[in-house]
C-alpha cells in the first residue's frame, strides 16, 4: 500500500463524488495521507519537528513552538498560526458534526504545518502554468480536507446545474470556457470543487485558476495552491509593491498569457479568473458584495476566447464564501495575514453565457462587457445570499440545489 496515495476505488483516484454523503456532516472527507521527504534540518532536529507524529493539541503547539525556537518557522508565522489553530478549532468543534473532534483539528493543522515546513526546506517555485500535484503527495485532497470541515453543507447550494451541464458539454466538444467570477476567500478553489464534486467532478478538478502573487508566495498558502491547476500572474493591485520588480512581473505576465493562448488553441479548457483582481471586501456598513470587474481583464479573456483556434465561451459566475474565511477588511502589501475561520454555508452559481462578437461587449466597449458580466454576477450573488441564509427562501428557488444531500438519501 502506498501511504502517499489517496484511497482508491475500482483502480481510479478518489474523487469528491465518490464519497458517501452524511446528512448531518455534508460530504465525507478522505483521510489525511502524509508523505514526508527528508527535510534540510540539522541531525536530531528534524525528528523533534515531525508534525506527522503529532496526535494531541499539546503536542501540536509544542512542535510549533519548537519550530519557532529553532528558527525553522519565522516568529510572525508562528504567532499567526496559533491564532489560526484556535480559530479553526472553534469553527470545527462548533459545527456539531459527528466527526468534528479535537483530534480532527489537530490532524488537519498538523498536515498543513508539515507541508509548510517541507516547502520551507525545499521551496517550490510556481511556473507560468502549474499542474496540480497528486503524487507522491496528494495536495488536492489535502486542500479539500481542510475546507470541507468548515462548510455547512446543509446550508450550502450550487446554482443552475443545467448550465453546468452545458459547460461540461462544451468542454467535451473541445471548446474553451472562461468563468468570470467574484472572489471572496483563499479557499474558493476548494469551495468550488466541493460544490461541483457530486455532479461535475471533472469540472471540479480540472479547472485552471488564474492565481495572483500571494497564493504562490505566502508560506501558508503555497501548499494549498500546489493542489490546483494554476496560471500564475501578477495582479495590478500588487504590480508596484516592489517597484524594481515591476518589469520582471510584467514579463512573467506576458509569458503566462502566451501559455494560456497555447492551451486554449488546444481546446477543452476551463479557466477561472477573478476580474476584480482580488478578493471582495466589506463596504463601510459591513455589507459584502462582488467587487467591480476590471474592464481590461475581461477584455483579455474575451480576446483569448475569440482568437483561439478552438471555440470559446465566457460565463459570469457568482461565489458566496466570505463567511467561511473572511479576508482582512483592507488589502496589504505584506504577506502573512491573520486567518479567521468559521463554519458557514457557501454557494456557487453560474450565470447566463455572455454573447461574444467581433466587438467587445455592449455598444462595442470593453467597459460594457465587463459591466454586463459584473451585473449578472451581482444578481446571482444576491440569490445565493438568500438561498444560503434562509432555508425558507431556498425552498422557493428551484435553481439552487444541494446534490450532495440527494446522494445521502440515495436519490
Amino acid at each position: 500500500m502506498n501511504l502517499c496515495s489517496p484511497p482508491q476505488a475500482s483502480g481510479r483516484p478518489w474523487t469528491p463524488s465518490q464519497g458517501r454523503i452524511i446528512a448531518q456532516w455534508g460530504m465525507r472527507l478522505p483521510p489525511i495521507v502524509r508523505c514526508r521527504p527528508p527535510m534540510a534540518l540539522p541531525r536530531g532536529l528534524a525528528s523533534s519537528l515531525d508534525f506527522a507524529k503529532v496526535k494531541t493539541e499539546d503536542e501540536f503547539l509544542a512542535t510549533l513552538s519548537g519550530a519557532e525556537a529553532a528558527g525553522v518557522l519565522p516568529g510572525d508565522v508562528a504567532r499567526i498560526w496559533r491564532d489560526f489553530y484556535f480559530s479553526y478549532k472553534e469553527a470545527v468543534l462548533g459545527s456539531g458534526r459527528p466527526e468534528a473532534t479535537e483530534a480532527l483539528v489537530v490532524e488537519v493543522q498538523a498536515s498543513i504545518a508539515e507541508r509548510v515546513l517541507v516547502d520551507m526546506a525545499d521551496p517550490y517555485t510556481f511556473p507560468s502554468y502549474h499542474e496540480r500535484v497528486l503524487a507522491p503527495y496528494n495536495y488536492f485532497e489535502f486542500g479539500q480536507r481542510y475546507a470541507g470541515a468548515l462548510i455547512d453543507f446543509q446550508n450550502s447550494v450550487v446554482g443552475h446545474l443545467e448550465r453546468w451541464d452545458g459547460v461540461e458539454a462544451q468542454i467535451e466538444a473541445g471548446h474553451n470556457v472562461v468563468l468570470l467570477a467574484n472572489h471572496q476567500t483563499e479557499a474558493d478553489p476548494a469551495v468550488f470543487a466541493h460544490m461541483l464534486g457530486a455532479t461535475h467532478p471533472r469540472l471540479a478538478q480540472d479547472v485552471i485558476y488564474v492565481a495572483g502573487d500571494r497564493v504562490v508566495t505566502d508560506a501558508m498558502c503555497k501548499p494549498f495552491s500546489m493542489g490546483r491547476n494554476l496560471f500564475c500572474v501578477h495582479s495590478k493591485k500588487h504590480m508596484d509593491d516592489v517597484p524594481e520588480l515591476r518589469e520582471e512581473k510584467m514579463a512573467n505576465n506576458r509569458r503566462t498569457l502566451a501559455v494560456m493562448a497555447r492551451k486554449m488553441n488546444a481546446g477543452g479548457l476551463l479557466m477561472w479568473i477573478a476580474p476584480s483582481g482580488g478578493r471582495d471586501r466589506p463596504d463601510d456598513a459591513g455589507a459584502w458584495r462582488p467587487a467591480p470587474f476590471d474592464a481590461a481583464s475581461v477584455e483579455i479573456c474575451r480576446k483569448l476566447a475569440t482568437r483561439s483556434k478552438a471555440p470559446g465561451h465566457l460565463y459570469p459566475m457568482a461565489m458566496l464564501s466570505w463567511g467561511m474565511m473572511p479576508p482582512p477588511k483592507t488589502t496589504s502589501k505584506a504577506l502573512g495575514e491573520r486567518r479567521i475561520t468559521n463554519y458557514s454555508g457557501v454557494g456557487v452559481s453560474l450565470c447566463e453565457e455572455l454573447e461574444l462578437g467581433d466587438t467587445a461587449g455592449q455598444n462595442g466597449s470593453a467597459e460594457g462587457l465587463a459591466g454586463l458580466a459584473e451585473a449578472r454576477v451581482v444578481e446571482e450573488y444576491n440569490r445565493l445570499v438568500a438561498a444560503v441564509g434562509d432555508p425558507r427562501a431556498r425552498g422557493t428557488m428551484p435553481e439552487c440545489v444541494q446534490p450532495w444531500l440527494r446522494t445521502a438519501v440515495g436519490v
